[in-house]
């Protein structure tokens, strides 16, 4: 693990000089155009391979640039230092480069850089893959076929299909400088009678342009001239035209422009992705109210009804569509919302494929199904799981939200634009295979890898399985989506798996909530401290269950963990009052065991507040296919009947506790919850709950004084419920939390932030807020805070010599003099020049190791200085005025004519700057 003691300690942090006058500079950071460094240490101070600081000013920067180019995805780029996230850094256009502005992050907070998307790691040894070993020697063998379900809605309908496009004037959304496209392929019946329900279909983040005939691949927006733009919205078109065939209107639109400026947004698009869903869905509601002012392809369709609306979404269409679902019943503020027409839809249901979810926040009361590929290499940590288990407690509970776990699906595939062979625009498989590192479950070949037309099936019909249970309210459609154990047979040869929270789920087993556990623990699903996390840092694989959000520990977020290395080593979970589950069928619990593992056996018991106990049966868990690469951590649904406990006479109104008896000899699992149930989908009415969005102010520091101003908060809707506010520490990046009863109109989150007000240089400081539903509330910005922005110009520096003339095995040394204090650690730089005249010191001059830790070079074969790629550079600590900065000789044993070196000082460029500071040394042979 690399390690930085000190930022600006590395070959790669060269801080360049500005300025016109010779002798004298600005301390101002260079961009990215030098050389990265290349070689680090563990424990000497430097960066990793690959990272640096640029920038100027206030706008200081840290800069990763990976060896390879990384695909433009959905996944969030985030740099976390000392195991926290850092930001979410901002990508250049070469698809290399990713830079976030270091405001006022401290010295000591950027240890243990790593770079991570969806939890896997981009720059480990050079691989932004996150591919690791890849390699599992005991990967469980596919499993028999599950029953058919009562129906199989993926077969077509009885109506044939009408296709067609339209496009409309772009439209404007708060915070995107470019209009977005208003632009749509439907597909729909032909010969349905009466209004039909319409599916709207919304892809995720992807390349906006490519050259025709060539691999070449961007996202700008608008194209530039010679690009095209790829067409993701035509990659459902099969999906479309499954529905439509069953008798629903379908389209999908074009989000182009969100994905083109999404990285400069706080939540990454999800409001805008909203905005654009409504924005089309207001123009559906007035085309089947006024058929006449349709585009053709409408007019020839039948009538949508908008009140049985499903919407699909794609990665962060996915969080897209949930946020519009959350808009549609719970208005955003004006500021933030791209659409501010009345609502004349009803939104039924959503479809989730591959989802991100940043902001952690599902909407609750409205139903969901969530496709987690299985070997997705993109949203590669599955967070979509969140839209099942962010749900529970939040609301009244009556909406089923199910996760549908495709076996060998990887990201892309189910979109056919995105598919290699079938896409227009340049393709490929997100899941990274290197032929040296075959992945057992997930290189294209493995025996649980599907093909990409076998996975685009086996979306097809669970979208319309989706349609089925949500929108046409047919229950047989249920038990292939909430863990019953069925299969949709048109989905083969795809095993599909599936659990579920809601519907006619009762009181249940939470551990998120007051309980106390024996015989076991309670962990914390995302938690730095390895004794309390239920996964640690070392686990070869990870959890859909313990996804990442902005808070390096989070509070109220658990499972209850087992272990056992001999049967009959009971665990019981005491809820912190007695548990009804009167009127039940049977207990369900979601359970987690190791991938790879078969056979675990739990027996499962019950006791009432009598001391009456009953043991209800033996249920059996097995492993999903897993390796290092892949989110196999999974809950499986297993039930056991009531039976039992109503024969021994149990009181089922009045549950003490549940106890878990591991009946195998050895091993290890994690109960998520448990829960009274009964067959039915109830309908599910939104609650009427309070929403919160935070906002963001600038500020500037000013000269002198303190100011206190208050993180921007809104809290609107009806009734009263609970969040949880995490507050950020900038100094520290140490978050401290608090839960909040909100309602509308009160100020119950009040953040005071003291802004002091200076004339020395700093970076500016970002003080962050983060929030998150706990109880009857929901959360649209679930992040924002207070900027306060440096106004001060940075100092300039002088340079002095301490002894530029030495015998060699002495250092040459130079004085750094600013021109006045700063408020942060400044690190004035220079790059070697060739010598005017003379012998030139060499790689053979100068100690090693110190040529490796600021050139990445090697002494041999032995060149000039002024041939390797040196930067010299120094650090004036905060408050203080002055640094040294050498170089360190050498003796040899070779007689030689004095020699020299020259550095001079760079730009903000890395250049040599004309007329700016040198530093100038002669070494003398010491024979």
């Amino acid at each position: 693990m690399f390690r930085a003691r000190r930022i600006w300690v590395t070959a790669a942090t060269v801080l360049a000089v500005a300025g016109g006058m010779s002798g004298s500079a600005q301390a101002t950071p260079p961009s990215d155009a030098g050389p990265f460094t290349t070689t680090a240490a563990a424990d000497d101070g430097t960066l990793p391979p690959g990272w640096r600081i640029t920038g100027k000013g206030s706008a200081q920067q840290l800069v990763w640039r990976s060896g390879k180019r990384v695909p433009m995805g959905d996944a969030r780029v985030e740099f976390h230092a000392g195991g926290r996230l850092l930001g979410v850094p901002k990508p250049a256009k070469d698809g290399r480069t990713f830079r976030l502005g270091l405001g006022a992050v401290a010295p000591q907070q950027l240890t243990d850089l790593q770079v991570l998307a969806a939890g896997r790691r981009l720059d480990a040894a050079g691989d932004n893959s996150g591919s690791g070993s890849g390699r599992s020697e005991a990967v469980a063998r596919p499993a028999a076929p599950l029953p058919a379900g009562a129906i199989d809605p993926g077969k077509p309908g009885s109506y044939r299909t009408t296709t067609g496009e339209y496009t409309l004037n772009s439209v404007r959304l708060p915070g995107y400088p470019q209009p977005i496209e208003m632009q749509a392929v439907v597909v729909a019946p032909k010969g349905a009678t009466g209004k039909r329900p319409l599916a709207l279909f919304l892809h995720g983040r992807h390349y906006t342009c490519y050259k025709p005939g060539t691999e070449d691949i961007t996202g700008d927006w608008p194209c530039p001239a010679g690009l095209k733009s790829v067409p993701s919205y035509r990659g459902y078109l099969r999906d479309q035209q499954l529905l439509a065939s069953q008798g629903y209107v379908t389209v999908s639109i074009s989000a182009n422009g969100i994905n083109a400026q999404d990285a400069d947004v706080e939540d990454a698009g999800a409001e805008g992705r909203s905005s654009l869903v409504r924005q089309h869905l207001a123009r559906w509601a007035e085309w089947s109210a006024h058929p006449e002012t349709a585009p053709a392809v409408v007019r020839n369709a039948p009538r949508a009804d908008l009140s049985r609306v499903l919407l699909v979404g794609h990665s962060r269409g996915g969080e897209g569509v949930n946020r519009a679902a959350m808009d549609s019943l719970y208005p955003p503020p004006a500021a933030q919302d791209g659409y501010r027409g009345p609502v004349r839809w009803k939104i039924r249901g959503t479809v989730l494929i591959g989802p991100t979810i940043f902001g952690q926040n599902p909407v609750a009361d409205v139903p969901s199904a969530t496709i987690l590929p299985g070997c997705d290499g993109d949203v590669s940590d599955l967070q979509g799981e969140v839209y099942v288990d962010g749900t529970r407690g939040v609301s009244k509970g009556t909406a089923l939200h199910s996760a549908v776990y495709v076996e060998g699906a990887d990201h892309n595939f189910f979109n056919t634009e995105w598919t290699p062979g079938q896409a227009e625009a340049p393709a490929s498989d997100d899941f990274y295979d290197d032929p040296d590192q075959r992945d057992a479950v997930c290189s294209p070949g493995a025996a649980t890898r599907l093909t990409a037309d076998q996975q685009h099936k086996a979306g097809s019909t669970y979208i319309a399985t989706a349609a089925r249970l949500f929108v046409a309210g047919d229950d047989r459609a249920r038990e292939l989506l909430d863990g019953s154990g069925r299969r949709a047979p048109s989905a083969d040869p795809a095993r599909v798996l599936t659990h579920a929270v809601g519907a006619n789920r009762g009181a249940g087993f939470l551990p998120d909530g007051q309980v106390t556990v024996s015989g076991g623990t309670l962990c914390s699903a995302v938690d730095p401290d390895p004794a309390v996390a239920c996964l640690d840092a070392d686990t070869k694989g990870s959890s859909p269950h313990f996804a990442t959000w902005e808070a390096a520990k989070e509070v109220g977020r658990r499972a209850v963990a087992l272990r056992w290395s001999t049967a009959g080593s009971k665990v019981t979970v005491r809820p912190g009052k007695p548990v009804s589950l009167g009127g039940a069928k049977s207990l369900a619990l979601r359970v987690i065991v190791p991938p790879n593992t078969t056979g675990t056996q739990l027996d499962v018991s019950l006791t009432d507040t009598a001391g009456h106990r009953a043991t209800l049966g033996r249920v059996r868990v097995d492993g999903l296919p897993g390796t290092e690469r892949t989110a196999s951590y999974w809950a499986r649904e297993v039930r056991v009947p009531l039976t039992a406990a109503s024969r021994a006479g149990l009181d089922l109104k009045r549950v003490k506790s549940l106890d878990l008896t591991p009946r195998s000899r050895s091993g290890k699992a994690w109960l998520m919850d448990a829960w009274g149930w009964r067959p039915g989908t109830p309908a599910a009415v939104p609650a009427p709950l309070p929403r919160v969005d935070i906002g963001r102010l600038t500020v500037k520091e000013g000269d002198s004084g303190v100011k206190t101003y208050r993180v921007p908060v809104q809290v609107s809707g009806h009734g009263s419920g609970q969040v949880r506010v995490y507050v950020n520490n900038p100094a520290t990046n140490q978050d401290t939390s608090r839960l909040v009863t909100v309602r509308p109109g009160g100020n119950s989150i009040d953040v005071p932030v003291k802004v002091e007000g200076n004339t020395r240089f700093d970076y500016g400081v970002q003080h962050d807020i983060y929030v998150k539903a706990v109880h009857g509330a929901v959360v649209g910005a679930h992040r924002g805070g207070v900027t306060a922005e440096n106004d001060d110009p940075m100092p300039t520096f002088k340079v002095t010599p301490i002894a530029d003339r030495v015998t060699e095995g002495r250092p040459l040394k130079w004085k750094v003099t600013l021109s006045a204090p700063a408020d942060v650690e400044l690190n004035p730089s220079f790059i070697v020049q060739p010598v005017a005249t003379g012998p030139e010191l060499s790689t053979l001059d100068v100690d090693p190791t110190w040529l490796r830790e600021n050139s990445g070079e090697e002494p041999a074969p032995e060149r000039a200085l002024s041939k390797v790629p040196l930067f010299l550079w120094t650090s004036v600590p905060t408050g203080q005025l002055s640094a040294e900065i050498s170089v360190p000789t050498i003796t040899d044993q070779v007689t030689e004519q004095p020699e020299s070196v020259r550095f001079v000082a760079v730009n903000e460029n890395g250049d040599p700057q004309t007329g700016g500071p040198e530093l100038t040394g002669t070494v003398l042979d010491a024979s």
